[in-house]
C-alpha cells in the first residue's frame, strides 16, 4: 500500500523535472535564435522545404535551404556538426547525395522533449529529396517554429506551382535571372518559407511573440515515423510543417474576432488522431505545452487558451497583442 502511494508521486516528481528539461531546451533554442538574429540583423531562415537538407555553403539567412534549426547549430556550439555537410558545392550542384549523412544522423538533446523520446535515431518517413538521400533511420525535432497565420494554397509559386524551389529554380535565383520569392505576405510569425524576418517586424513587441514552441506529435508514431500520418521530421530539413508550426484561430472584422470552425490550437499528444492535427502546437506534458517569445523568455501556454489569444500571440504585427485574455 506504501509503495502504491509513493509511486505517483514519484512519476509526479520526475515529470516535473523532464518539465523543467524542456523548459530550459527551448530556453536555450530561443537564446541561439536571438544570437544568429544578432549577427544577421534578421531570425534565421525558415528553409526551403522538406525536401532539401542544410548546406553551410548557404549562410545562415532566406537562402539557406535548411530549416532554421540548422542555421543556430553554430549558436548551440555544434559548428562541426554545422559543417559536416561542406562539399564546396551550392545545394543545387550537389554531386555525392549522401554528404549529409552525418548531419541526418546526428540527434542532439536539445531538440527532443524528455517526457517525448530519448535523443536517439527513428524510422523516418518516405520522402524523396532533390539534391539529398535521405537517412533511415535519421533525427528528430520535437520542437518547431512559429509561421503564424498561413494559407497553404498562396505560399506555392513557379510554374506549375511547387511548394518548395526546384535545383534549376535555385539556379535562376543566383544567377539573376530570376528574383528570389519573398513569402512575409504570406506568413504572419517569425519563421517560414525563405523567411527573412526582422526584429522590427515584430512590432506586437517581442514578449508578446511567439517565436518557437512544442509541437504536437501523435502518440501513435512516435517512434515508427514509417506508417505515420503527421510527418515528423527530422530539424534540419527546410520549412516543413514539423520545423513550422501554425497558430492559426481565425480572423478580425474590424477589431472583433472571429474564431475559425477548426482553430489550430494546442493539443495535448495523444493516440488516434489523422493528419489534420499535424500544424498545430503541441505536447506531451499535462496542462500546457511550453513556449518561448522573441525576447527569449519561455512561458507555459495552457492546452484551454482561447483562440483569439493564441492567434494574435502567433502573429508578428497585427496590432492586438492578444490583449483582454489571459493564459
Amino acid at each position: 500500500m506504501l509503495v502504491g502511494l509513493l509511486l505517483p508521486a514519484v512519476q509526479q516528481a520526475r515529470e516535473a523535472a523532464r518539465q523543467m528539461q524542456c523548459n530550459n531546451h527551448l530556453r536555450q533554442l530561443a537564446l541561439a535564435v536571438m544570437n544568429v538574429e544578432s549577427s544577421l540583423r534578421c531570425y534565421p531562415g525558415g528553409g526551403f522545404g522538406y525536401n532539401w537538407i542544410g548546406d553551410p555553403e548557404c549562410g545562415q539567412n532566406f537562402k539557406q535551404p535548411g530549416s532554421w534549426m540548422y542555421s543556430i547549430l553554430p549558436a548551440l556550439e555544434q559548428n562541426a556538426l554545422y559543417q559536416s555537410a561542406s562539399d564546396n558545392l551550392l545545394p543545387e550542384e550537389t554531386k555525392d547525395k549522401t554528404v549529409s549523412k552525418t548531419l541526418q544522423e546526428t540527434p542532439l538533446p536539445v531538440f527532443y522533449c524528455p517526457s517525448r523520446r530519448a535523443p536517439q535515431l527513428y524510422k523516418s518517413k518516405d520522402r524523396s529529396f532533390d539534391a539529398y538521400i535521405l537517412s533511415d533511420p535519421c533525427c528528430k525535432t520535437d520542437y518547431a517554429g512559429n509561421c503564424g497565420t498561413v494559407t497553404y494554397s498562396t505560399c506555392q509559386y513557379g510554374s506549375p506551382t511547387y511548394q518548395y524551389p526546384t535545383s534549376a529554380q535555385l539556379k535562376t535565383f543566383r544567377n539573376g535571372t530570376a528574383t528570389w520569392p519573398s513569402f512575409s505576405d504570406k506568413f504572419t510569425g517569425i519563421f517560414y518559407l525563405m523567411s527573412r524576418t526582422q526584429i522590427g517586424e515584430v512590432r506586437d513587441g517581442t514578449s508578446n511573440t511567439y517565436l518557437l514552441g512544442e509541437k504536437f506529435v501523435s502518440a501513435d508514431y512516435y517512434e515508427d515515423g514509417s506508417t505515420m500520418p503527421v510527418d515528423d521530421y527530422n530539424p534540419y530539413c527546410g520549412a516543413d510543417q514539423d520545423c513550422l508550426r501554425t497558430t492559426y484561430g481565425g480572423s478580425f472584422n474590424g477589431s472583433t474576432f472571429v474564431a475559425a470552425d477548426s482553430p489550430w490550437l494546442p493539443m495535448q499528444d495523444r493516440q488516434g488522431v489523422d493528419s489534420n492535427f499535424c500544424r498545430r502546437f503541441g505536447s506531451p506534458h499535462s496542462g500546457s505545452l511550453g513556449m518561448a517569445m522573441c525576447d527569449g523568455s519561455v512561458q507555459r501556454v495552457s492546452y484551454s487558451i482561447e483562440a483569439e489569444v493564441h492567434h494574435c500571440k502567433g502573429e508578428r504585427a497585427d496590432g492586438q497583442k492578444g490583449s483582454g485574455v489571459a493564459f
